[in-house]
């Protein structure tokens, strides 16, 4: 076709999806987020979209743990099953998971000829600013156009920002998932619960149930009287599961699940999951109310539950220094990673902190005490505006001793050697970007 393009790797089709606006580097004003677009591209493409059975999942936090320990699960008795998630750590082929690994190139390439055969022009300079496609939306169509590719049967799907007016929010899902609510992305979604919560709502279908996680109360009305209004089914993890007997660990965590809707007997489930923290748990018995909805059985439900691997999420890397990546970047989320350090490292930690401009630094800082042993400020990497100045004077006013390294690669040498000399574990959290730049470090 006339805009037919050849890629010959991925990172050639990475570099062609950044030709377009990209607002996961900076965020665009409420009224550039519409779906006229990729509905467009969506119905070019022949509806990739409508070919399988989605699973929608948006919250504030914890929905790319909970759509990743989904798909597991659904794996266990279905397949191909497709992930499409955001951001990655290393690899953009992250964000679209086939079967629990990355996308192939033998997939991705294809599919990514079909995505420019769907667009008007391949040069981002010949549309109209405002029918210029971005890059989410071109990721979007990517992933489906890839599930289809592969066959896929079923697909979870992350939310990207919000839900109302979210790139995903084209598909017919057969269920829809909320998980936590917090305040952020506040200048976008709103500056309180209720209104960040009419938002996320937005993924609510008519007749589609809806299975949602613990939530504060402002949060829990919102979403009760959308899915009455729509006359979709309402589930909330509160009314129908208790989690019991938790215990957490290096290795995971670990827990009883009793679901009231079953006879005493017949009634729980035990589940371990790799992933590290009492948020895990709650993800792992939303996922399992799904599951069980759908007619999963309980060991289906565990083996997948255990399968599930999710980079950067309190993430134990040993070494010299041990390695805590865990990309954290609102207080309830760092709160959530200073329990578990305190749990699991009662020593302490070396802390390397970075976060993007528009997050709360000196409410996180306000949630160190003296676990804390050295502090170490920097960039989240070149992809996010920061001021990592700022966020150290946050550091110093709550009477940390803060050594501030702008330079992202040499703040991780200076970190890690403290750590290493100190014998304690590194701690790197406030952004899955910086969270990147580690684990890159790492790998090499």
């Amino acid at each position: 076709m006339e805009n037919s393009m050849q890629f010959s790797n991925a990172a050639e089709v990475y570099t062609f999806l950044n030709g377009f606006i990209n607002f996961e580097r900076k965020h665009g004003q409420r009224n550039e987020y519409r779906l006229d677009r990729i509905r467009g591209l969506m119905e070019r493409a022949g509806r990739p979209d409508r070919a399988i059975g989605c699973y929608h999942v948006a919250g504030s936090k914890g929905k790319g743990s909970t759509a990743t320990m989904l798909a597991a699960v659904l794996l266990q008795r279905d397949g191909p099953i497709g992930l499409f998630t955001s951001p990655h750590l290393l690899h953009f082929t992250e964000r679209i998971a086939i079967d629990g690994q990355a996308v192939s190139e033998a997939i991705l390439l294809p599919a990514a000829v079909e995505m420019t055969e769907c667009l008007t022009s391949t040069n981002p300079q010949d549309y109209a600013l405002v029918d210029c496609p971005t890059f989410f939306e071109l990721l979007t169509l990517l992933a489906f156009l890839c599930f289809r590719l592969a066959g896929c049967r079923q697909a979870v799907i992350e939310v990207g920002l919000g839900g109302r007016l979210d790139t995903t929010n084209i598909i017919a899902p057969v269920a829809c998932l909320l998980t936590a609510i917090e305040l952020e992305h506040t200048e976008i979604l709103g500056h309180t619960i209720e209104l960040i919560a009419a938002e996320k709502a937005g993924i609510i279908k008519s007749g589609v149930p809806v299975f949602s996680s613990a939530q504060k109360e402002a949060a829990v009305q919102v979403f009760r009287a959308t899915a009455l209004v729509k006359g979709a089914a309402w589930h909330c993890l509160d009314d129908e599961v208790t989690i019991d007997d938790r215990r957490i660990d290096r290795s995971g965590s670990h827990a009883l699940l009793r679901f009231r809707d079953q006879p005493a007997g017949d009634n729980s489930l035990t589940v371990s999951v790799g992933l590290i923290g009492d948020v895990q748990l709650r993800n792992a018995a939303l996922v399992s109310l799904v599951a069980r909805h759908f007619g999963y059985t309980p060991s289906q439900i565990q083996a997948g539950l255990l399968a599930a691997k999710l980079r950067a999420r309190f993430e134990i890397i040993p070494g010299d220094p041990t390695v805590i990546l865990d990309g954290a970047h609102t207080v309830d989320s760092v709160a959530a990673c200073r329990d578990q350090l305190v749990r699991l490292f009662p020593e302490g930690c070396c802390l390397l902190f970075g976060c993007a401009i528009d997050k709360p630094a000196a409410a996180m800082a306000a949630v160190f005490g003296s676990e804390i042993k050295r502090l170490f400020v920097t960039k989240p990497g070149p992809f996010k505006e920061s001021d990592p100045a700022a966020i150290a004077q946050a550091f110093e006013r709550h009477g940390f001793a803060v050594q501030l390294v702008v330079d992202t690669a040499e703040a991780i040498r200076q970190a890690a050697a403290a750590a290493r000399k100190s014998h304690l574990p590194l701690l790197v959290c406030g952004s899955f970007y910086l969270c990147a730049e580690v684990a890159a470090e790492l790998t090499g």
